[in-house]
């Protein structure tokens, strides 16, 4: 009988536009065997981006001097082997427009995002032999991509694949006997193994309930107990439902060191982190509060009018509001609301843009990220790998509300962090579901 042999895989090229690199610098060392082609027009994109302290500036500077390194001793528009991750090859793609189709002319002149087009054309005709694949984050220039007969894709590195089934860091469990929960309540702990399940993720959450009563637990790690937890309070904001009091437990819990508490607005998830963080104000040197600056437009805040707090206030803004009401919480008790604002002189609690926390060390930092679904994986690792010694970091965030155009609910750096270190002992999730804020902002939730 003939051995069947099977026929060589189809060889790529796989061309990157700008917002590929924007996303992952190191993106083109990410294709295998395959190789991978930048258009010259991405390089004059990154020169002008190369300037300013965000995140993409960051990207486009770090690509730059890969580039560089890359390419010493030799010319980038020559294909060059990627000794390192196998046996495909690079290259920097020049400006020319194609013998056929010419995106220029079909969509107009001067945008760069033509001539990248015309520049994957250009290797479809330079290469029939090989799959010519323009990768990018931008939806629409993928789409004109196959209007032109070329494959596009979006970037896949760092994209969550089915975030409907993302960890939600709870489970409800029923029909237990008031034996099991009486128990637990009187100990406070009792052996995880006496739950009955597997228990598949470190730090998770339980609701355990019968007909006659609902206990809230979380499985410890370090101990292998179920711990009960009791309803509690933090600088006078308490919990509404099972979820707050879920997220309160692990901003409170030494132990864990990273919390993700992911949610639709109104669900809580910045004011308990304040809060919780001003009950341990002790425990740190500051309370570092920020959030990521989604500029209009794509235009830098040095556009705006003012010095930089003027700048930035409104980006800071929801932050503040949160601050307000937690002081609105402590009724008459002026020695409090006069200690709130001593640490806010006394900037043992800062609020400022993510931009200005680049190139410091937290150490001994009660650290929270607010609307980090705008952040990109790369970014979330770079904040984490920030962290000292007795630093605790929080990101919160709605996966659904991202303001960033090349960033989805699959692709950007929460999602990521939930999927990727949802066992780790050290990290605690809980998403938030149910509105607290109104009845009528839980409307807009319900049903717009």
């Amino acid at each position: 009988m003939a051995k069947e042999i099977n026929p060589p895989l189809q060889k790529k090229i796989f061309v990157l536009d700008t917002s590929v690199i924007l996303y992952d610098h190191d993106a083109f060392q990410n294709f295998q065997e395959h190789d991978v082609a930048i258009p010259i027009q991405v390089l004059e994109e990154l020169d002008n981006l190369k300037s300013g302290n965000e995140t993409r500036n960051f990207e486009a500077r770090s690509f730059i001097r890969l580039m560089d390194e890359f390419s010493k001793n030799s010319l980038i528009n020559e294909w060059l082997p990627l000794k390192s991750i196998g046996s495909g090859n690079f290259k920097v793609v020049m400006d020319e427009k194609p013998s056929a189709a010419d995106a220029e002319k079909i969509f107009g002149e001067g945008k760069f995002d033509h001539r990248i087009l015309n520049s994957a054309l250009n290797l479809q005709e330079e290469f029939p032999e090989k799959k010519v694949i323009l990768v990018s984050k931008d939806i629409c220039l993928r789409l004109k991509a196959k209007a032109l007969n070329l494959y596009s894709e979006d970037y896949e590195t760092g994209k969550v694949k089915n975030v409907e089934e993302l960890y939600s860091g709870k489970s409800t469990l029923e029909d237990l006997s008031n034996k099991f929960l009486d128990e637990l309540i009187t100990k406070g702990k009792i052996p995880a193994e006496k739950l009955g399940v597997q228990i598949r993720q470190n730090n998770h959450f339980y609701i355990l309930e019968n007909k006659h009563k609902t206990v809230i637990a979380n499985y410890d790690p370090l101990t292998h107990f179920l711990n009960y937890i009791p309803e509690q309070s933090v600088f006078q904001i308490k919990p509404k439902n099972p979820e707050q009091a879920f997220a309160i437990h692990a901003l409170l819990n030494p132990n864990i060191k990273l919390v993700t508490i992911q949610g639709n607005a109104g669900t809580g998830k910045t004011l308990i982190a304040l809060a919780s963080a001003l009950e341990q104000r002790k425990y740190f040197r500051q309370i570092f509060v920020t959030r990521p600056i989604v500029p209009l437009s794509n235009k830098d805040i040095g556009f705006l009018p003012g010095d930089v707090k003027s700048k930035v206030d409104p980006y800071m803004a929801p932050i503040w509001d949160n601050l307000k009401f937690i002081k609105e919480q402590q009724g008459d008790d002026d020695k409090t609301q006069a200690k709130i604002d001593e640490l806010i002189s006394n900037e043992k609690i800062a609020v400022a843009p993510l931009a200005f926390i680049r190139g410091r060390t937290l150490t001994k930092i009660f650290f929270i990220v607010d609307e980090a679904q705008n952040l990109t994986p790369h970014e979330i690792k770079t904040i984490i790998s920030r962290a000292g010694e007795n630093t605790k970091i929080v990101f919160t965030g709605d996966i659904y509300q991202i303001d960033t155009p090349y960033l989805d609910a699959e692709s950007n750096g929460l999602s990521y962090l939930i999927d990727k270190a949802k066992n780790h002992p050290l990290y605690a999730h809980i998403t938030l579901q149910k509105g607290e804020r109104s009845e009528l902002a839980n409307l807009a939730t319900d049903l717009l």
